[in-house]
């Protein structure tokens, strides 16, 4: 019945609204497509084992970036104090 909606609410999960999304494929061909949620750009993940060695190690190090070094923390050995005395006088 069309007035059920008026006394109370669906009974469903999942709606039947779909938008209007582009798909961009590996190769860079482009799809229009209807998808469940409202997003403007869809990519397809590129399958790495097809790539070439050099751009796969490339690709998983700009995903994976190193650790950063741990920086040498400043002694005072090789510092006059005597420029500094009258710093700290009253």
């Amino acid at each position: 019945n069309s007035n059920r909606a008026a006394i109370g609410h669906l009974q469903r999960q999942l709606y039947g609204r779909r938008y209007p999304v582009l798909l961009v494929s590996t190769d860079g061909s482009t799809v229009r497509l209807r998808y469940g949620e409202p997003k403007r750009i869809l990519m397809l993940p590129l399958d790495s084992s097809t790539l070439p060695e050099a751009q796969r190690k490339a690709r998983l190090r700009r995903q994976f970036p190193s650790k950063p070094k741990a920086k040498e923390e400043e002694t005072f050995e090789g510092i006059d104090l005597d420029t500094y005395k009258k710093f700290w006088k009253k």
